[in-house]
């Protein structure tokens, strides 16, 4: 558990910077700057006590990173202490319900998307309900995954591309198989979108995380895999993995020299894991819209926006509601495929 020190400037002058950081909203977001700017006029007598950001994954992680990069700073804009607290369990899913049912209104949490759009939908019994129990505040950094296979393996043909190495999938069957760091991930329920798009057929094999599917795949227990770009990247300087394409749309600045799927022949295929700032539902609408400007600003500022890149993450800063949209499209699409492939939390 960290402390960030309080700020040196004056009051009036954070509170004028705040209302500042409110009015400064891209066009297009949940609401006009015009109707946002009152926002820290709203909230009188807030903060009274210092922030608190619940992660659910351990220090060291990279939810942990991401919500400590932004303590400092919300420190030195809100005129409080910004503690961030790890509530470790259930893929996250105890920090999440950790702030759903924060009723302090100084309580917000850092999430993975798998909380906001999965966790509920793999395992009804989850203690909280992400669209009812808890208030989108910002999506601030999104990450391609990157297919990634062994440099090296029968059947593939030597240096093959995407295209080539699916069509060495599809004859393969499922005498092959793919690693993920657990039924219900974004890695696991990615692969199903992906075999569903391309006809390939290899067998789950669930493991603790991505280091293990790594070493995995190394060892010749796996074909394939969707890593998070720094983990592929650091195994392909090794020269024992290869990376084939990243999973958005277009090519990620994170792996600039890696295609896309879609070049690959793939269409349609956009998948992206991504952490997000929420609050519980019950805090106070001004409250959450001071946060959510704040929070959108601070991580399009040059220091935080290089300290996320070298994260993993594209910098994003979106409004509440654009968020919102994301958490919906993204619900959705991994819906289908839960529904489609049938697949069930073990």
């Amino acid at each position: 558990m960290t402390r960030s020190v309080k700020p040196l400037l004056p009051l009036c002058r954070r509170r004028a910077m705040a209302a500042g950081l409110v009015a400064a909203l891209l066009p297009g977001g949940w609401a006009s700057a015009q109707q946002q700017a009152p926002a820290a006029a709203m909230t009188p007598g807030w903060p009274a006590k210092p922030l608190r950001i619940v992660v659910g994954f351990p220090a060291g992680s990279s939810p942990d990173l991401t919500a400590r990069t932004f303590s400092e700073p919300l420190a030195h804009a809100l005129g409080q202490p910004v503690i961030v607290e790890n509530k470790v369990g259930a893929g996250g899913n105890i920090g999440a319900d950790t702030v759903a049912k924060a009723t302090d209104g100084h309580t917000v949490g850092l999430f993975i998307n798998g909380n906001l759009t999965i966790a509920k939908l793999i395992n009804p019994a989850v203690p909280y309900d992400p669209r009812k129990d808890l208030a989108p505040l910002s999506l601030v950094g999104v990450s391609p995954l990157v297919l990634t296979v062994p440099a090296t393996q029968a059947g593939v043909p030597a240096h093959a591309d995407a295209r080539a190495f699916l069509d060495a999938a599809r004859q393969a069957g499922d005498r092959w198989s793919y690693g993920t760091p657990g039924v219900g991930t974004v890695g696991h329920l990615g692969t199903e979108l992906l075999k569903a798009r391309t006809g390939i057929a290899p067998v789950h094999v669930p493991y603790p995380g991505y280091p293990q599917v790594a070493t995995g795949m190394l060892g010749g227990q796996l074909q394939m895999a969707l890593l998070p770009p720094a983990l592929a990247l650091s195994q392909e300087r090794t020269g024992k993995l290869r990376l084939l394409g990243v999973t958005s749309t277009g090519r990620s600045t994170l792996v600039p020299g890696v295609p896309s799927l879609s070049e690959a022949g793939v269409k349609d295929f956009n998948l992206e894991i991504w952490n997000a700032f929420a609050a519980p539902a019950g805090m106070p609408a001004a409250v959450r819209a001071r946060l959510s400007a704040l929070i959108a600003e601070i991580a399009r500022t040059p220091d935080v926006r290089d300290k996320l890149f070298q994260q993993g993450w594209q910098v994003v800063g979106t409004s509440a509601e654009g968020l919102a949209r994301r958490i919906d499209a993204d619900t959705a699409q991994m819906d289908r495929v839960i529904r489609s492939q049938n697949i069930r939390a073990e």
